[in-house]
């Protein structure tokens, strides 16, 4: 089992929701952690909560849809935290619709976050990995990204978008001692789903909860290094 204690981790979308849960379950293990996001008041908020478990932790505000943000924040970060062995790619908007009914602009963005900003955050992160000779790479996809639903055309084919290009990326990444990692889960009750989408109740007896998600990330980070896992999916138990 791999040690994480003072090890750093990157996390973008980290203010609130699945992002900050992951966070605190790091923080826990003594992995001194940074956030990315754009509200800038749920950043202090919640690096202060980090701070609270005895690490060191920073933020960056940054939209991960804009390259030049990313390649600024990245090195924002870079500065306080010369060795960044873990990336969190959890940023991610949804919404939901026809294809007639929705506008072409918010299919556009959801691409645009979900697909680009992760790559972006990728791209930017690959080169300090390499020159590092290790780290680890996690990438947040969903359920949504295996099987089209009605009305999630957009969300749907962002997701899948997202599995093909984490897998690529683990296998060019596999010889240079980075793990690549594609996460599906499905429906968990963060402020996006519960608030934003009003898609569930959040009821913790029938719903993922974004700490057991978060369980599941720092399993997989502590799995002996000559072990990969490649892609793992985590339902509720009780639909």
């Amino acid at each position: 089992m791999t040690k994480l204690n003072g090890k750093t981790a990157l996390i973008t979308g980290g203010g609130r929701g699945l992002g900050k849960a992951t966070a605190i379950a790091l923080a826990k293990e003594g992995v001194n952690i940074a956030i990315s996001g754009r509200n800038e008041e749920q950043l202090k908020s919640t690096v202060a909560e980090l701070q609270a478990f005895g690490i060191t932790a920073t933020y960056a505000i940054f939209n991960v849809g804009n390259q030049a943000e990313v390649n600024a924040g990245i090195s924002q970060i870079n500065q306080t935290f010369p060795q960044i062995d873990i990336l969190i790619n959890n940023a991610g908007i949804a919404a939901f619709g026809s294809v007639e009914d929705m506008p072409s602009k918010t299919w556009e963005d959801i691409i645009q976050t979900n697909v680009l900003g992760l790559y972006y955050v990728a791209k930017a992160m690959v080169p300090i990995m390499k020159a590092q000779g290790q780290g680890d790479i996690i990438n947040i996809a969903s359920t949504a990204g295996l099987k089209g639903s009605a009305n999630s055309s957009a969300y749907s084919a962002s997701k899948s978008a997202v599995i093909g290009f984490s897998e690529s990326l683990m296998y060019e990444m596999r010889k240079e001692n980075i793990r690549v990692t594609t996460l599906t889960p499905s429906t968990i009750a963060t402020d996006m789903t519960m608030v934003d989408l009003k898609i569930t109740d959040g009821n913790p007896d029938k719903i993922l909860q974004p700490e057991d998600f978060a369980e599941l990330i720092v399993d997989v980070l502590q799995f002996n290094r000559r072990a990969l896992l490649a892609n793992a999916s985590i339902f509720s138990s009780n639909p």
